[in-house]
């Protein structure tokens, strides 16, 4: 029986960009194995799609709550979507 998947949609608020929180997230799903992607948005926000067992997606979805040593996240959008088979972690511009 396969594994159950998930998808989470996040929406990162605060000091967010220019404190290598992208690359820390990166870091942070590939070691979790979880897929996905992360990327900086013109509001100074940083938007992060995982998907995953929904085991290691919670523990990406938490590092994301409190980023790397330099950021300060206000706030996270978060929300469930219907996966679509992502297979690895990227980082876009």
């Amino acid at each position: 029986m396969a594994e159950r998947i998930v998808r989470r949609h996040l929406r990162v608020h605060g000091l967010v960009q220019g404190v290598w929180f992208r690359r820390a997230t990166e870091r942070t799903a590939r070691a979790l194995g979880v897929a996905g992607w992360v990327r900086n948005c013109a509001d100074g926000s940083v938007e992060v799609v995982l998907e995953g067992t929904p085991e290691r997606v919670a523990a990406a979805v938490a590092f994301c709550y409190e980023g790397p040593s330099g950021a300060r996240v206000d706030h996270v959008d978060a929300r469930d979507e219907a996966p679509e088979g992502l297979t690895n972690f990227e980082l876009r511009a």
